[in-house]
């Protein structure tokens, strides 16, 4: 099992690091230019900056039981059929029973943007201590669950 994190501008990444280290898992950190990352733990892949190119990577390294951590519910899709777990960064996990309706939603949220004549929309409210100890508990679960599937 291996831990492979959608890491362009993503908040937990210590967080990840910090978990899979307690539990000998190793994570590999992928970013675009735009976002060179460093790591004394983790494995770190720089992509070429081109539409969606980290996505793409990190699924062609993404196998069966590995845990995928991304906000992007297309790549949590093609996580999960290829058999990997997949957690976004608020520790909600993407499963199969859920995919389906996260990504009509996604459909249905972007077609009501485009079709709106708002020209600024809201972005994400400010993460809090909350959020990174709920995402901490839930990838902890994660990882757990990963490790007793493998055996």
């Amino acid at each position: 099992m291996q831990i492979f994190v959608d890491a362009d501008a993503c908040p937990v990444v210590g967080i990840v690091e910090a978990v899979a280290q307690r539990y000998d898992v190793a994570v590999t950190l992928l970013c675009d230019t735009n976002h060179v990352l460093t790591s004394d733990y983790s494995e770190v892949v720089v992509v070429g900056a081109g539409a969606d190119a980290v996505d793409y990577k990190l699924i062609s390294f993404c196998h069966r039981g590995d845990i995928v951590v991304s906000q992007d519910y297309g790549v949590a899709a093609i996580a999960l059929g290829k058999g990997a777990f997949a957690i976004h960064q608020s520790g909600k996990w993407y499963t199969n029973d859920n995919i389906d309706q996260m990504l009509m939603e996604r459909h249905l949220n972007k077609k009501a943007r485009r079709s709106s004549s708002k020209s600024h929309i809201k972005g994400p409210r400010k993460r809090t201590e909350e959020d990174d100890h709920r995402f901490a508990e839930s990838f902890e679960k994660m990882i757990r669950k990963a490790l007793d599937e493998e055996v």
